[in-house]
């Protein structure tokens, strides 16, 4: 039986990538999608792990060819999720993790609408700008608008499946697994994985 898809999505602060990396970390079943972008890699970032760079052109004739499941253009950016290589993963069984925006998320969950989605809160908007300032890279005017972006992200939560707030790490660690965890074993995937079992049991 193939795989679960997630979706995960988070305005930008709340804490989204270093959940998602621990949870990967943690499970040997999962598989985090590394999307393609045109934008240069930023200090420490390798090809391949955080994103595969490729130029313009390269992104322009993958998405001719129908390579993506969802893309964007954000800030004279590209961003992309290969779509073969999802279908390739889930047809071996494995649950895929897409860390995407709300809107990458809306196009995912037309073409495969039984796609987990789950976005991540911050605890108050308060906390969210002192992670903002935190980063020590920005601008206060810089901040300014990723809060007001943030705000209109946030906007968009109602559109998922399950809402986690990022308050405390560990506990919206917890309830990642929890909701990983709960999807496996529902009536239709156990029926296939528990197939002889029912049968000994019923017949």
């Amino acid at each position: 039986m193939s795989g679960n898809l997630y979706i995960v999505s988070a305005p930008s602060g709340a804490g989204k990538s270093s959940l998602v990396q621990a949870l990967v970390a943690g499970d040997d079943r999962l598989r985090l999608s590394i999307s393609y972008t045109t934008r240069p890699p930023r200090p420490g970032e390798e090809d391949g792990v955080h994103y595969h760079f490729v130029s313009r052109e390269t992104f322009l004739e993958m998405l001719e060819r129908g390579l993506f499941l969802e893309s964007a253009e954000v800030y004279g950016n590209f961003y992309g999720t290969s779509q073969p290589w999802i279908e390739a993963q889930m047809a071996q069984g494995h649950d895929v993790l897409l860390e995407i925006d709300w809107q990458g998320a809306a196009q995912v969950r037309r073409l495969i609408p039984s796609a987990i989605g789950i976005y991540i809160l911050p605890p108050s908007l308060e906390e969210l700008q002192r992670r903002l300032c935190r980063r020590g890279q920005d601008s206060p005017e810089v901040i300014a608008r990723r809060l007001a972006a943030a705000r209109e992200d946030m906007s968009h939560a109602l559109e998922y499946d399950y809402l986690v707030v990022n308050e405390r790490f560990e506990l919206a660690l917890d309830d990642l697994r929890a909701i990983v965890r709960s999807q496996r074993l529902t009536v239709a995937r156990q029926q296939t994985a528990l197939a002889d079992l029912l049968r000994q049991l019923t017949d």
